[in-house]
């Protein structure tokens, strides 16, 4: 192994030395403990320690790292006291977490380290957004973000390198070629000769080193830093290194072949840089025992403390709490303001121009969302007012867009993401369920991402396009859902959420989008989220409806006016207006909840169930319920009426009344 120490001094390389020792040293003890039953579970990085620790050197203190699972080296090398990450592993209070994530699953501000989710793949995407907010302010950093060679087959890997080439992103994605997945072998992930070959394909520059020198690694990041800082371009490096262990304890190692073990152990990184530094006269072996055994002491008393400290004590109020970072909505809203009359459609544009004049950190992304002006035309004359670094163009991939609207959050930027159509959002289902919606609750930290959801039927556009689909994450804790049906509230509510540091999704119904109009305040007058609408007085029987139910509703009223039906238009789903919907309940002892999602498992059977529980005393009939068909939703016109929750309101309604 050829070390090359360019301009380093000896200092340097003996802190160098220092930082790759520590934490080999932490993990023989973290072996230890687990042996003796002290912790339940352990990632080992032993033989990796190189890439962790030279790859955290050579980034300046006020850069992201995304690191994975097996990397604490960065979190050592960036100071994080021992204490407090035994904290984190023993689920204590003074952990990063509270208690509520596993090792490494966390972030910290403090730190610029950002950590990783079980999916493995994620955390790629919000190196890009991370990478976007520095271009946009102008600050010549770099992100450094890593993988391993098992989750180069994801698609996550591929939408990330993508958007980070297509933009321009100064990101290191660094590769930690182990050899393993847990158990399936590099030949069984992929085909081509090398992973570092894939980096032609994205039209971005392709390293591959030894990952287990130290310096290799120092060198050839700093080196690469200096260059994208001044000429924003992301890279892809490959570090060569090995496992030493399972790819956790309990897992084994019987499946790697005993010559290769062999090996590697001659290339262990702490051992080779130990010997180079004694050829360099840069370390005594008596010099090494002293620092093993102040390391050791460190170590001990670190840990100790962790062990000492007070556990964690439940408490349900906090629990619930932490999942939203803490808001309040303005107590002041402008009195009056001029109004004009407006599509639904052009409502939500509005809303969003002026969120974009109000928020200068505001970025919004979607798929031809720039010059054309998305898919309905709503950013249409955005990229004149705007421009292109705020209005951006997307390629075709949903979860990495998802993904870097978080990383964007992650550092101080707010960002829209639009869906071109609510039914797609599945591409990017784990961004939103697993990303954004429990981020606060692990580690503390608000996630400031709306996403628009043109959702809905009634344009005969069939299965993949017209999907009222809210449900999906309505009963996801840590996400907030609005659903707007007039022109009025579909501006004020975009405003509330985009001013909201939680992530929200946004649903807009396309078929109202030019089928009403209504006036609209002209000035950024928000609607609070949560809060429900009376929108007609009634006394024999209350609709509890949102979107295009409200219509459904309003008509069939106006139809009936003899029967005195209040309705209640939602507004927002989560949370929902428990108090308004109890009153009207209550007054007039009767409950129909319509929605156009279908039937089973629906939003109203959460409305239903909280009704029966809660007011059963009142009830003066059975809570009763009028969705759409359980099936997919059809193309053909006549097909799709049938499907529609419209076509039994009648039939429903005249159920619930004769009772």
């Amino acid at each position: 192994m050829i070390f090359d120490r360019k301009n380093l001094d000896n200092d340097t390389l003996l802190e160098f030395y220092k930082k790759m020792l520590f934490p080999r040293m932490v993990e023989e003890k973290m072996l230890i403990l687990l042996r003796q039953g002290r912790i339940g579970k352990w990632f080992s990085g032993i033989g990796q320690e190189a890439i962790a620790v030279g790859s955290a050197l050579a980034m300046n203190a006020d850069e992201y790292i995304l690191p994975m699972h097996r990397n604490l080296g960065v979190f050592t090398s960036r100071n994080i006291p021992l204490s407090r990450l035994m904290a984190q592993w023993q689920g204590k209070p003074s952990g990063f977490t509270k208690g509520r994530d596993r090792s490494f699953h966390f972030g910290t501000q403090e730190y610029k380290i950002i950590g990783m989710i079980s999916h493995l793949g994620p955390q790629l995407a919000l190196a890009d957004g991370i990478a976007l907010a520095d271009v946009l302010s102008a600050k010549k950093k770099s992100t450094l973000v890593f993988t391993g060679e098992g989750a180069t087959s994801e698609g996550d890997f591929h939408e990330a390198l993508n958007i980070a080439s297509v933009w321009k992103l100064p990101v290191i994605f660094l590769i930690e070629n182990n050899g393993y997945a847990l158990s399936t072998p590099t030949n069984e992930q992929y085909n081509c000769r090398e992973l570092v070959d894939k980096a032609v394909g994205y039209g971005i520059e392709g390293r591959r080193i030894d990952g287990n020198n130290l310096l290799e690694v120092y060198n050839t990041i700093t080196s690469l830093n200096k260059a994208i800082r001044e000429n924003p371009r992301p890279v892809l490096l490959e570090c060569m290194t090995f496992r030493m262990r399972g790819h956790e304890e309990a897992s084994g190692t019987k499946y790697v072949p005993t010559n290769l073990f062999e090996w590697w152990a001659g290339k262990d990184p702490v051992t080779n840089f130990e010997k180079y530094l004694i050829t360099e006269g840069v370390l005594f072996k008596d010099m090494i025992s002293v620092i093993r055994k102040e390391f050791a002491a460190l170590i001990e008393t670190e840990i100790e403390k962790a062990y000492a400290e007070t556990d964690l004590i439940p408490d349900v109020a906090t629990e619930v709490q932490d999942m939203y970072k803490p808001y309040s909505f303005p107590a002041v809203q402008p009195k009056s303001s001029p109004v004009t009359s407006k599509r639904y459609i052009d409502a939500i544009s509005d809303g969003l121009k002026q969120a974009m004049r109000k928020h200068p950190n505001l970025v919004i992304m979607g798929q031809d969302i720039a010059e054309y002006g998305g898919a309905f035309k709503i950013t249409q004359g955005f990229v004149e007012e705007f421009g292109k670094a705020r209005v951006r163009n997307t390629p075709i991939c949903e979860s990495a867009i998802v993904g870097a609207g978080m990383g964007l959050a992650l550092n101080g930027y707010k960002a829209v993401v639009e869906m071109q159509f609510a039914d797609f959002v599945t591409c990017g289902f784990n961004q939103v369920i697993n990303n954004l919606a429990k981020t606060h609750y692990r580690w503390g930290q608000g996630v400031d991402v709306v996403i628009r959801m043109p959702a809905g039927a009634g344009t005969g556009a069939g299965p993949f396009h017209s999907q009222s689909n809210e449900a999906w994450f309505t009963k996801t804790p840590g996400l907030k859902v609005v659903y707007p049906a007039f022109p009025a509230d579909a501006k004020g509510l975009l405003l509330a959420a985009i001013d909201d540091p939680n992530p929200v999704i946004y649903f807009e119904h396309k078929y109202l989008y030019r089928s009403i109009s209504a006036d609209v305040p002209d000035n950024d007058v928000m609607i609070e989220i949560g809060k429900a609408n009376v929108i007609k007085q009634g006394e024999k029987a209350s609709i509890i409806t949102f979107g295009l139910g409200v219509h459904w509703a309003l008509e069939y009223a106006d139809k009936h006016p003899d029967q005195s039906i209040e309705i209640i238009d939602l507004r927002s789903l989560q949370p929902w207006d428990r108090e308004a919907v109890e009153t009207s309940v209550k007054k007039t002892g009767r409950v129909l909840i319509l929605h156009e999602d279908t039937l089973t498992n629906g939003f109203g059977a959460e409305i239903a169930a909280h009704l029966a529980e809660h007011c059963f005393k009142y009830l003066d009939a059975p809570v009763m319920r009028c969705g759409s068909l359980d099936t997919a939703i059809p193309m053909n016109k006549a097909l799709e009426d049938q499907f529609l929750a419209k076509a039994r309101l009648e039939e429903s309604m005249e159920r619930l009344l004769a009772y």
